[in-house]
């Protein structure tokens, strides 16, 4: 079974060595939000997912397993 989003947020922070923390203060979110969404409870909204692909420098389409940047 493909990643599903947030496994592949997750994934890209730990390969980076960023925190939690790091990350949600770089995006405006709280923590406890990008936890929410790296354990698949809350839906990623489509505007936070663009900022997540300029940040991690990835396409969109990584996120839904259709490119492996």
């Amino acid at each position: 079974m493909p990643k599903m989003i947030g496994g592949k947020i997750k994934e890209l922070r730990e390969e980076r060595k960023i925190t939690q923390e790091k990350l949600a203060a770089d995006l405006n979110l709280t923590r406890s939000s990008l936890s929410l969404y790296e354990l698949g409870t809350r839906k990623v909204p489509s505007n936070l997912l663009y900022s997540l692909s300029q940040y991690f420098e990835v396409s969109t389409d990584y996120f839904f397993g259709l490119k492996d940047d």
